[in-house]
């Protein structure tokens, strides 16, 4: 079968050779040609694989021997991840693979998609594993993984994974037979950050720079979409960037569920994009179930967003704290930096009537603000609601100022 442009198999050969046996099958009827690497450490391997176990070690930095005697399986893996990703991205160079499918439980999992976060956005990436009905966030990353979870354990071939299997390899398949070329976009995109919360704002914004010309991408700051956002900004050309929703910040300084890290809103900043900074949905943590939430947060007003997602109102320490870390961030701008605030509330549970309404935190975000405001640095106070379309308009108008 003819190998160029194929499709490779990523799995620990040892361990998982009877279902990637059948996942060769089922790209042979389906017309995809396939190699396939073995990342396999202690046994053997009931079939021979394009790019072997020894060569993986090496890639990795060691022999397979030295591997082997490490004695601690988590460090061994490191190694054969690093060295898989490596003989994978060989092959990508030498344009012999169009996508890359893996199967495992949970070594497995962390084999197969430490590869695929090494290859770019739009790349066919599908693993098939038992892990993909919990946080998939430490395997996904910042990249666009196709997770089918098996239901059973991935161990033989059964009347549950044999439907599981064939549906991935026909996903790839779809993947792989449906590429396109897409025309390269000259100008840079502006990016807006926002969750549903700031939503309103975002489309008002979303709409007009559309329809100006502009291309706009947007990230759901639930702390992977912070990371994506810092890492899209670090590495592509972009106009502007509208970060509408600091709420990551909060999460990562006090405890809740959406952390996008230390580095959360950096990028731009250092990389002289012109940049609005909003503290749009701050007024907030996210957390889990309301039970949990409770314990974590005792004592806090509480509102329930549905089953699985409770946001607890942040204490005006809390939101003193993230201002004052803004006023550190400026010492890194190296580029136009505006500051836009709503008088009127920070999301739409942060307004009158709302269950986090609290004129006196939006106060005392404004006064630490104040007066720690290097020249690039400007400040804008509206008296109006993050979500009032007079709010909206003004970052268009200070958008246009920032960048004509």
């Amino acid at each position: 079968m003819d190998d160029a442009g194929a499709v490779l198999i990523v799995a620990t050969m040892d361990t998982k050779g009877r279902e990637v046996l059948y996942l060769e099958e089922c790209f042979r009827e389906s017309g995809i040609p396939f190699l396939s690497l073995d990342a396999g450490i202690m046994g053997t391997s009931p079939l021979p694989a394009t790019v072997e176990r020894e060569e993986v070690a090496t890639a990795g930095g060691m022999t397979l021997t030295e591997v082997q005697g490490l004695g601690s399986e988590g460090e061994s893996l490191a190694v054969m991840t690093a060295g898989a990703a490596r003989c994978a991205k060989d092959l990508y160079r030498q344009g012999k693979i169009k996508g890359i499918i893996g199967i495992g439980g949970s070594m497995g999992t962390t084999l197969g998609t430490g590869v695929m976060r090494a290859f770019p956005v739009g790349f066919p990436k599908v693993m098939l594993t038992t892990m993909a009905s919990r946080n998939t966030r430490s395997f996904v990353g910042t990249k666009d993984i196709l997770m089918l979870h098996s239901i059973c354990d991935l161990s033989g071939i059964n009347r549950i994974t044999e439907k599981i299997i064939r549906n991935g390899a026909l996903a790839m398949a779809g993947m792989v037979k449906g590429a396109v070329s897409f025309p390269v976009r000259v100008n840079p995109p502006v990016v807006l950050s926002t969750l549903g919360t700031t939503e309103t704002c975002a489309q008002i914004v979303k709409k007009e720079l559309e329809n100006s010309g502009k291309e706009v991408i947007v990230f759901h700051t639930v702390g992977s979409g912070g990371e994506a956002m810092e890492e899209f900004v670090r590495d592509e050309d972009v106009e502007a960037l509208i970060d509408l929703s600091l709420h990551e910040l909060a999460d990562h300084y006090f405890g809740g569920d959406y952390d996008a890290g230390a580095d959360r809103g950096l990028a731009a900043l250092k990389k002289g994009v012109p940049t609005i900074l909003v503290p749009g949905n701050t007024d907030f943590l996210v957390t889990g179930p309301l039970n949990a939430a409770k314990k974590r947060f005792p004592g806090r007003p509480y509102h329930i967003h549905n089953a699985a997602i409770t946001t607890v109102r942040t204490k005006k320490n809390e939101v003193r704290s993230i201002a004052k870390r803004l006023t550190e961030y400026f010492a890194e701008a190296k580029g136009p930096v505006s500051v836009v605030v709503p008088m009127k509330g920070f999301s739409a549970w942060d307004k009158e009537g709302g269950p986090f309404y609290d004129a006196d935190a939006v106060n005392i975000f404004v006064k630490t603000i104040q007066g720690k405001l290097p020249p690039q640095v400007q400040l804008h106070l509206l008296p109006c609601h993050i979500n009032d379309p007079e709010f909206a308009r003004a970052l268009l108008d200070v958008l246009g100022d920032m960048t004509r």
